[in-house]
C-alpha cells in the first residue's frame, strides 16, 4: 500500500508541477528507493588503470633505450623529440649518446637545397622567410605584408613586364644611335657626357684590348722564338712518338752474294721436307750466342727455315744460319730498348719489329735498311703483316693502350683503329682464310674482328679465364692453342662458334707471370710450349698427355719453334740470352 502510494504522489506532484504549489507546509516529502541491479558486483579498478595506460601510452613518445614496442605506435609517437628524466652530468639534461651538436640534439630537415637558399636569400634581401616548421613566416612581417610574401626567385609579374620594356628601350636606343647618326647632334657625339657617345663607345666589359697592330719581332724575340720552337720539336719527338735512333746493320757472313750471284738469303734449292711425320727432339744439335741479354721471340725463315730471326733485350735484332755455318749473319739496329715481338712477311724478304722505344720498323732481310719507322706514341705489344698475298702491305700491331692499330706500309697512314678491349693487347692470330682475327688481351677476354671492320663479332670473356698472352693457330687451322696463365693451355675451335674444347686440355707446366710462346708440328700431332723453369714441354694432340720434356735454358723459356721442313728439330730461346736447336 506504500508503494502505490508513493506512486500516487508522484503522479500527482507530476500534475501539481505545472500550477502554483498550494502543498501544505505539513505534507510529507517523497520518499526515493535506490535503484537495484541483478548483475554481480565487479572490481573495475584494473580495467580503468588499463585503459588509462592504454591512453597514456598511445599518446607518449616513445622510449629511445628500449628494444621491443609492445604496440603499434602512431606516427606522432615515432617523430616525436625525445624527452626524459634529465641526465645526472650533463647540464642540459641531453645524455652524452644522444648528442650531435654542442648545444644538444639536432634533428635532420628534410628540405632541398634550392628551398633552403631560397628562404635564404630572401630572408637577407626582404627580411623574412617561411618557418620550415609550420605554415607561418618569421622575420619583418611588414615587409612580408607589403611585398606579397614573394621570395627572392619569384619575380612578381609586373614586375618581370617592367624589366622587359627597359629591355626594349635600350635596344630600340642603341637601334636610333647606329641606325640614325646623321640626324644626331655632332657635338654630343664627341660628348662624353652624352648618351649618344655613351651608346656609341659602349663595349663589352670582355671585349679584348687591342692596342695597335704588332710591329716588326726584336732580334731578340726572334731568337727566343727559334730557341723555343727548337725545344718544342724535340720534346714532341721524345714524347708522343717513339725514341729515334740511327738505324744501322752490321753483316757477319763471308759475301753478301755467292760466285752464281745468288744473295745470302736465297733458300737452298735442295730444301724440302724430309717427310711427313714428325719426331719428338731428344738431344742438342747447336747453340747461338750473341746476345747480351735475353731472348724475347724467335722465328723460322717462311717456308724453308735455313735462317732464324732473333729478337733481344739488348736492343738487337739478329739473323743466324741454320743449315751451313750456324753464325750470325746479320745484326739490326735500330731500337733504343728492348725489342718486344718479330714477325716475317710472307716472303721472309722483309720483316717487322716492334719494341718498347715504341717505334714499329719495318726492314729489309737482305740489306738491313728500315724501309719505313710507325709509332702512336704507345708501346706495341704484337705486331703482324696480313697473311693474304694480296695485302702485304697491311700492318696490324697490338699497343699497350688497347688499341689495335692497322696501317698501310706504302703510304705510312693509319687506316683503321680496332678499340674495344679493356687492356693491352697481347697477340693477334688470323683465322677462316685470314677473313678474321682473334686478338687476347690484358683484360682476360679473347675477341674475335672482321678484318677491316672495327667491331667485335664474337666476345669471349668467363669469369674462369686468366690472360692468355700468346696464341697459336693448329696446322689444319681449325683450332687456336692458347696459353694461360693458370698453368693450362685451352683449345679453341676457329669455326663459327669459336668454343672452348673442354676435353683438350694441356697442363703440367708452370707458366704464371711468363708469355711463354705456345707451338705446334708441322703435322699437327704434338703441342710445345716454354715455361717459367727453362723446359720445354711436348704434349700427345689426341692424348692431351704429356710426352716429353726438355730441359732447355737456365731461367725462362720464352719462345719455342717447330722447323718447318726438318720435322723433328726444333728451336728455343730464353732469357739466359742462348737460341738452342734441338
Amino acid at each position: 500500500m506504500d508503494l502505490l502510494q508513493t506512486y500516487a504522489d508522484k503522479s500527482d506532484g507530476e500534475d501539481q508541477s505545472h500550477q502554483p504549489s498550494t502543498s501544505s507546509p505539513d505534507s510529507s516529502p517523497p520518499r526515493l528507493i535506490p535503484s537495484k541491479s541483478a548483475a554481480p558486483k565487479v572490481d573495475d579498478t584494473m580495467l580503468a588503470l588499463t585503459v588509462a595506460k592504454a591512453h597514456q601510452s598511445h599518446s607518449k613518445p616513445i622510449d629511445p633505450s628500449q628494444h621491443v614496442v609492445s604496440f603499434n605506435p602512431t606516427y606522432d609517437q615515432l617523430w616525436a623529440p625525445i624527452y626524459g628524466p634529465a641526465h645526472p652530468y650533463a647540464k642540459d639534461g641531453i645524455a652524452q649518446g644522444m648528442r650531435n651538436h654542442k648545444l644538444g640534439f639536432v634533428e635532420d630537415a628534410a628540405i632541398e637545397s634550392f628551398v633552403f637558399d631560397e628562404q635564404y636569400n630572401t630572408f637577407h634581401k626582404y627580411g623574412y622567410a617561411a618557418d620550415p616548421s609550420g605554415n607561418n613566416y618569421i622575420g619583418d612581417l611588414d615587409a612580408l605584408q607589403k611585398n606579397d610574401a614573394i621570395s627572392v626567385y619569384n619575380i612578381p609579374q609586373h614586375e618581370q613586364k617592367k624589366r622587359k620594356i627597359e629591355k626594349m628601350k635600350d635596344v630600340e636606343m642603341e637601334d636610333e644611335v647606329v641606325g640614325g647618326e646623321h640626324e644626331v647632334d655632332p657635338t654630343e657625339i664627341d660628348n662624353p657626357a652624352s648618351d649618344v657617345w655613351l651608346m656609341k663607345n659602349k663595349k663589352s666589359p670582355w671585349a679584348g684590348k687591342k692596342e695597335g697592330v704588332q710591329t716588326e719581332l726584336t732580334e731578340e724575340q726572334k731568337k727566343y722564338a727559334e730557341e723555343y720552337a727548337k725545344k718544342k720539336e724535340e720534346k714532341g719527338h721524345s714524347g708522343e712518338k717513339g725514341e729515334h735512333l740511327v738505324d744501322k746493320t752490321t753483316f757477319h757472313g763471308k759475301e753478301e752474294r755467292d760466285y752464281q750471284g745468288r744473295s745470302w738469303i736465297a733458300p737452298p734449292k735442295d730444301a724440302k721436307a724430309t717427310n711427313d711425320h714428325c719426331y719428338i727432339p731428344k738431344r742438342l744439335i747447336h747453340t747461338w750466342s750473341g746476345h747480351t741479354k735475353g731472348v724475347s721471340a724467335i722465328r723460322f725463315f717462311p717456308k724453308y727455315g735455313h735462317l732464324i730471326l732473333s729478337a733481344g733485350m739488348d736492343t738487337k735484332v739478329k739473323i743466324w744460319d741454320v743449315f751451313n755455318s750456324g753464325k750470325c749473319m746479320r745484326t739490326y739496329m735500330g731500337h733504343s730498348k728492348a725489342v718486344r715481338d718479330i714477325s716475317f712477311c710472307n716472303d721472309g724478304t722483309k720483316f717487322l719489329t716492334a719494341g718498347y722505344d715504341k717505334n714499329i720498323k719495318y726492314w729489309d732481310t737482305e740489306t738491313g735498311q728500315v724501309i719505313s719507322t710507325f709509332s702512336t706514341g704507345k708501346i706495341p705489344y704484337v705486331v703482324k703483316l696480313n697473311p693474304d698475298e694480296d695485302k702485304q702491305n697491311i700492318l696490324l700491331a697490338g699497343m699497350s693502350d688497347k688499341k689495335i692499330v692497322q696501317w698501310d706500309i706504302n703510304t705510312g697512314q693509319t687506316t683503321q683503329e680496332y678499340d674495344q678491349h679493356l687492356g693491352a693487347v697481347n697477340t693477334i692470330t688470323f683465322v677462316d682464310n685470314n677473313r678474321r682475327f682473334v686478338t687476347s688481351s690484358d683484360d682476360k677476354s679473347l675477341r674475335v674482328w672482321e678484318f677491316g671492320i672495327p667491331i667485335v663479332i664474337k666476345y669471349i670473356s668467363e669469369p674462369h679465364m686468366h690472360s692468355m698472352p700468346a696464341i697459336s693457330l693448329h696446322p689444319n687451322t681449325n683450332w687456336l692453342a692458347a696459353q694461360s696463365l693458370d698453368n693450362q693451355i685451352l683449345i679453341y675451335s676457329t669455326r663459327e662458334r669459336f668454343q672452348l674444347n673442354k676435353k683438350k686440355r694441356f697442363a703440367g707446366h708452370i707458366v704464371a707471370g711468363y708469355a711463354c710462346q705456345v707451338n705446334f708440328s708441322p703435322d699437327g700431332r704434338f703441342v710445345m710450349s716454354g715455361d717459367g723453369e727453362g723446359k720445354c714441354w711436348f704434349w700427345d694432340w689426341k692424348s692431351c698427355k704429356v710426352f716429353r720434356t726438355l730441359k732447355c735454358h737456365e731461367g725462362v723459356c720464352i719462345g719455342c719453334e717447330w722447323h718447318p721442313l726438318e720435322q723433328s728439330k726444333v728451336a728455343t730461346c730464353g732469357w739466359d740470352g742462348l737460341i738452342k736447336y734441338w
